[in-house]
């Protein structure tokens, strides 16, 4: 009998009454509606940010357009007002060296104020000579700090450096040029070439590959003196070793341009007549 009054008295197993009341606890939410909810609520929330972001992009975007023109007017502007500047430049460039002529003239100087010119680097000139392309390699990069040719990614090493410049200059000038540029920059005896990050500049003024050198002189001779110089060398080294693209020809005809500023601050002519012994 005690065991008919247990069965009677407990007909439900305890697990299931524990389930029951979990059950009565989550009001009666079943586990998969809840998360069906959250993930409902998850969206809602995301759309509401996303509407509120486009809403205020729309109010920032004609204030950014604003500012875009203006700062594209005020660049405008800018390279107008440094067009003009150059403009005058020349033309003041072109009165001096027309009264240098005539002073010469009157002195009895004949043609030695357009040598002086053409010397220095102060007045366009034109003539036989070469024509030199210097260009990174093609898997060059712009690598990482300190000297790309000591690091051990050869993708680095390609890249051509201001001393590389220099010498191919240099060695040009050895090798009986009477005029050199780079990229249309003029060089003269105060020219120097530098290197700022990656990039190489001339008198201040950055380049960029390739770097296409023009020099006047006797075309044939410059070149075949050039290629046989030690700096020639070393370009033909730099090509072999590091991948770096040369190419030289000789031209009938190369026009360079004058040098935008020819300065002498520390230089002073003398006028003191020097003595001779009888």
């Amino acid at each position: 009998m005690s065991l008919l009054t247990n069965v009677m008295d407990h007909s439900l197993d305890d697990g299931y009454a524990e389930a029951a009341a979990r059950k009565q606890g989550d009001g009666g939410m079943p586990k998969t509606l809840r998360a069906k909810l959250g993930l409902a609520a998850g969206l809602v929330l995301a759309a509401l940010v996303v509407t509120v972001g486009a809403a205020q992009a729309r109010v920032a975007a004609p204030v950014v357009a604003k500012e875009r023109e203006e700062l594209i007017d005020r660049i405008d502007r800018e390279t107008e007002v440094a067009d003009k500047l150059e403009a005058s430049v020349d033309k003041l460039r072109d009165d001096v060296s027309a009264r240098q002529r005539a002073a010469l003239e009157k002195s009895g100087g004949g043609g030695g104020g357009d040598l002086v010119g053409v010397l220095s680097g102060a007045v366009a000139v034109h003539g036989p000579g070469v024509k030199l392309v210097v260009n990174d390699a093609e898997e060059a990069s712009s690598g990482g700090n300190g000297d790309p040719r000591e690091t051990a990614d050869f993708s680095d090493t390609g890249r051509v450096r201001d001393r590389d410049m220099q010498r191919v200059v240099n060695g040009l000038w050895e090798s009986g040029a009477e005029a050199v540029s780079i990229n249309g920059q003029r060089l003269t005896s105060l020219s120097a070439i530098r290197a700022a990050g990656d990039a190489i500049l001339v008198d201040n003024k950055p380049l960029v590959p390739p770097y296409t050198v023009l020099a006047v002189g006797d075309g044939k001779n410059l070149s075949t003196r050039f290629q046989d110089s030690a700096d020639g060398l070393y370009l033909d080294a730099l090509r072999e070793n590091f991948g770096i693209r040369t190419a030289i020809s000789v031209e009938d005809d190369v026009r360079l341009p004058a040098a935008p500023s020819v300065i002498v601050r520390t230089a002073q002519p003398s006028t003191e007549t020097e003595k001779g012994t009888s």
